[in-house]
Parts: structure tokens; sequence; C-alpha cells
């Protein structure tokens, strides 16, 4: 990824729309090593170009794109929990009802970042630390509830002094009116659980809905690339694949190699597959933690309906959503959930 000023980065972006690389020197067209190449129609021709617009506020839920059929979630506020994805964590509750699930690298293992608004989850966890990626990261999703189990000093005070609601664990208050709980047949610190019905209850009498955050195909129009069933990502010590399932329309998830499972024993699926390619940068305050850039620009693959579109991803700053563009213009996702893979570049391998 390349941080620039905002007048820098609208001037080098069509240079650098296709085949530019978060690695310096490093370019290849081939599929499977992290690196956006302009990507051919099947056939060999130009596709035509897909116009995009968002939708008309009231009409979809803003973080899905599916026709709203539940006005009193639509109007609420996002709201952001980080789950953990260590093995002694695992399965997980609420991953298939989130809208959006961020997948950031932390210290040799994966965290989520699981955004709720068209539903809910009674109870999602096991609640996990923040880290500084969330400040940049979530920025666009219009001062989003955040539930955290809590973090170091210096994550505490950067989210404390953004525009985040922080409902951490921590505080006695929101442990109690949030529905937070320990469940008792897990070992600490994987077993502190809440319900977003009681979390909800926290947002500020001003909380409203997020923006929508991405472009989304009309119903019935085909995602015009490569196809491709899947792909896997080497995310540290964790090898992470997705499948996708012409039966459901959904990309099912393993981790090393065996089916992820949520609590309730379904396998983790999502609509779309965004793998961002990100430099990861120590914390200048912990050595230890890695944090996502994701502010500037970088490569993109963008997995949808079976069919793969390589290209770019844009960020001009935390408050702005990440646009999605293609050889063919901006990159519409099929409606429905969307899986957001921050990775390295090179660490990842398209599946035919």
């Amino acid at each position: 990824m390349k941080r620039l000023t905002r007048l820098a980065f609208l001037a080098v972006l069509p240079a650098a729309l296709f085949g530019c690389s978060n690695d310096a020197g490093k370019s290849d067209d081939t599929v499977g090593d992290g690196v956006a190449t302009s990507a051919p129609s099947p056939g060999g021709t130009t596709a035509p170009t897909v116009t995009l617009a968002p939708a008309e506020p009231g009409t979809v839920y803003p973080l899905t794109g599916l026709p709203i059929t539940d006005a009193a979630a639509a109007a609420r506020p996002a709201l952001v929990v980080k789950i953990d994805n260590d093995a002694n964590a695992r399965p997980q509750a609420g991953l298939n009802a989130a809208d959006i699930v961020f997948e950031q690298i932390i210290e040799a293992q994966t965290r989520f970042a699981a955004v709720f608004q068209s539903h809910g989850s009674d109870p999602v966890g096991p609640i996990r630390s923040a880290r500084e990626t969330d400040v940049d990261l979530l920025g666009s999703l219009n001062q989003p509830l955040f539930v955290y189990s809590g973090g170091n000093p210096s994550v505490t005070a950067a989210i404390e002094a953004s525009d985040f609601v922080d409902l951490s664990a921590l505080n006695n208050s929101v442990f109690t009116d949030g529905g937070f709980f320990r469940d008792d047949t897990r070992a600490e610190p994987f077993n502190e659980y809440a319900t977003t019905s009681q979390l909800w209850t926290l947002a500020p009498a001003e909380a409203g809905p997020p923006a929508q955050q991405f472009l989304y195909r009309a119903e019935g129009q085909a995602l015009v690339g490569d196809a491709s069933s899947g792909v896997d990502l080497y995310l540290e010590g964790l090898l992470v694949g997705w499948r996708f399932d012409a039966a459901s329309g959904n990309y099912l998830r393993t981790n090393d190699a065996e089916p992820h499972l949520d609590a309730s024993g379904e396998q983790v699926s999502t609509r779309n597959i965004i793998v961002m390619t990100v430099d990861y940068p120590s914390s200048i305050t912990d050595a230890r933690s890695p944090i996502a850039d994701t502010i500037g620009f970088g490569d993109v693959w963008v997995f949808s309906d079976g069919a793969l579109v390589r290209g770019v991803w844009t960020r001009a700053d935390r408050f702005s959503p990440i646009q999605l563009t293609g050889p063919n213009g901006p990159i519409g996702l099929t409606p429905g959930r969307t899986w957001v893979e921050l990775a390295r570049v090179g660490t990842f391998t398209a599946v035919p």
C-alpha cells in the first residue's frame, strides 16, 4: 500500500491503476503472486464498462446492498465487535450474521472486526482486544459502536480519542448494560461474550446508520472477470481457504484445510471476498503489533459469484469507504455479506 497526500494520490492514480504493487520492483502478470494486473475478460475481448452507483438511501441495507426488510434495523448504527481467531477461540459466535468482516494480521495469528447492522447475534464472541489498525480501518462507518475487551494503553487512548462510541468491556457499566458475560465452559481469555441486542441499546440518541461501503451489481448482472473457484491465503501462521459453492452462491471458509465452523455448526461463509494487499508496519509503541495501513492505494483481488476481478483499492482518508476499481471501471459486488482480507503482498493464490 502507498500512503500519499490527497493531491499526489489523485495525480498518480491513473498511471498506477493497473500494475501497481506494494513491493517496489516486483512485477508479474501471473495469477498467484498477489500482484494485480489488468485482467482481460473471458475470450480475450474487452468487456463493456458497467456503471454502478450508490443505491438510493432507504432502499437497501448500506452494508449489504440487500433490500430493506426491517426499517428499524436499517436505521441503527454500525456495531463493530473484535472477535478472536485463535484456535482456542473457535468456534466463534456471530461471524455468519455480520454484514462485513475484516480479517487483520496480529501477532502470529489473525483477528476479526465483525460489523453488524442489518442483523445481530446473541451471543457474539469471543471478544478480544483492539488494535491501532482499527481507528483508520473503521472510520468510514459513521461513528460506529466499537466493542472490544480492552487494549494496551496506547491503543486504548487512540480509541478513546477517536469518534467511535467506546464500548470497552473494561468499563463496568458497559460490561453490565451491554450484555457481557463469561462462558465458564471455555478458558480465559477466550470466553468473553456479549449480545448485540443489548449493545445496540448503548447507542447515543444521535447515532445514525453508516454510509454505503461498496457498490453492488443489479440482480442477475454477472461479474465480468476470470473464472475462479476461490483463494488460498497464508496469514502469518494460518492458512485460510475460500471455495465457491455454486449451489448456495457463497464462498465457504477453511482454516488449515479444515472447515471453519461457527458456534451453530455451520461453515463460515460469505457472498464476496475482497483481498486487499496492505503494508504492515510495526507499531511505534509496541514492536510486536503490526498495523495494517489502509489509507492510500494498493492491489486488490475481488471474488464474487465464482469470478475474479483484479484491480486497485483506493482510499483518500479514514472517513472514506474503500473504492474498488478494475480494468472496466468500478467493481460491483453481489448483494450480501462481504469478507475483507487484509493480506501482505505475495501471500495469496487464486484457485482455478
